[in-house]
């Protein structure tokens, strides 16, 4: 990154502006695309824009760790596996990547339900505030880290999981009637346990490094974005096939199959808007893994740039595109969210001079 050093507050403060960014393009492009085409907007189906927003990211992601040839990570070691050679990091990151392949898409099938969107975004943002405060206590007892948890971080959970609970308090009678959808079920438990498996060997591997064995997070997203894109692949070409050999039939994938089969207009712009999805992979994974921080510290960082990040593009989607304002809810919200950055911030100073002193962290 420009001119910081690699675990720095300064680093980490790019890694959050850059997330914040593609993440409000990213918040804007949904609006946009899913917005009515009564209303000049291109007016897609959720599952369709899913699929083209999906290729344009993964294939830009993809394309980048490729040429950069980022797959060429450090190791603690080697293995041999069916006569293949490979890091043993490759046991667990690849089982990561497949846990990714499962976050992208069930993220946008939520609010393809006939469910409460605002109950399962606050499902989803509050899982991996509280995902990542479990991973720190399992990986403490087990010995894996080292290092404790602040006092502040723990506060700014609390915080952090009041501002997503806020919405709860609008949310109208019959706003959990998901609990009674099967396939809301499962789709929200898929990514919630999927994000405790990412999440979980992410802080693995950032724990376990060897003695002057470099955390590779360039590295480890080449090889989970490898894993995602196979997968991603196997299964939706299980989808495209899936009514006429399974006899599978449902709007969800009738959709998807008519994404590709019969593209409708604007979906190479949607490709396109994709790629700012892909880049927020980039920095969300480089802030989940960020050097000597904790899961607590990481998943709230992430968490609370991207809320910000959200409540930012229904701002500038209202001021441009004459989209709605934000509510009551996302103000009364955004207050609890700063007051978990400013215990956050009050963290990331104790834990940086901590480094510091440990030499784990060059001065700047």
């Amino acid at each position: 990154m420009l001119r910081t050093k690699d675990g720095s507050t300064g680093r980490l403060l790019q890694l959050c502006v850059f997330y914040f960014i593609f993440y409000v393009i990213t918040g804007i492009s949904v609006k946009y695309f899913l917005g009515s085409s009564e209303l000049g907007f291109p007016g897609m189906g959720n599952v369709q824009y899913l699929f083209y927003s999906t290729t344009g990211g993964t294939l830009f992601a993809l394309g980048i760790v490729l040429a950069l040839r980022w797959y060429k990570m450090q190791t603690n070691g080697y293995i041999t596996f069916m006569g293949i050679r490979m890091p043993e990091e490759f046991v667990y990151i690849i089982p990561s990547g497949v846990c990714t392949a499962v976050i992208i898409p069930t993220t946008t099938l939520m609010y393809s339900l006939p469910i409460s969107v605002m109950v399962a975004m606050v499902i989803m943002r509050g899982s991996v505030i509280i995902i990542s405060r479990i991973v720190d206590f399992l990986q403490i007892r087990s010995g894996i880290l080292k290092k404790k948890v602040y006092r502040e971080e723990n506060i700014a959970v609390i915080f952090a999981i009041l501002a997503v609970l806020i919405n709860l308090f609008w949310i109208k009678e019959g706003g959990f009637d998901f609990l009674y959808n099967t396939a809301a079920v499962v789709i929200l438990s898929s990514y919630i346990v999927s994000y405790f498996i990412r999440i979980y060997i992410m802080n693995y591997y950032k724990n376990t490094r060897g003695k002057n064995i470099k955390q590779d997070n360039k590295g480890f997203f080449a090889v989970e974005q490898i894993a995602a894109f196979i997968t991603l692949v196997i299964v939706g070409t299980i989808l495209f096939y899936s009514p006429q050999y399974f006899g599978w039939e449902n709007p969800q994938i009738n959709e998807f199959t008519g994404a590709i089969l019969d593209p409708v207009k604007d979906w190479g712009w949607a490709i396109f808007a994709g790629t700012a999805f892909g880049a927020v992979a980039f920095f969300s994974v480089f802030i989940f893994m960020f050097k000597g921080r904790t899961a607590t510290f990481a998943g709230l960082v992430n968490r609370l740039t991207s809320l910000i990040a959200g409540t930012t593009a229904t701002l500038i989607f209202y001021v441009f595109f004459g989209g709605n304002f934000p509510t009551v809810e996302d103000w009364v919200s955004l207050v609890f969210i700063l007051a978990a950055v400013a215990f956050i911030s009050k963290a990331e100073k104790k834990r940086s001079a901590e480094l510091k002193l440990s030499r784990e962290l060059d001065e700047e």
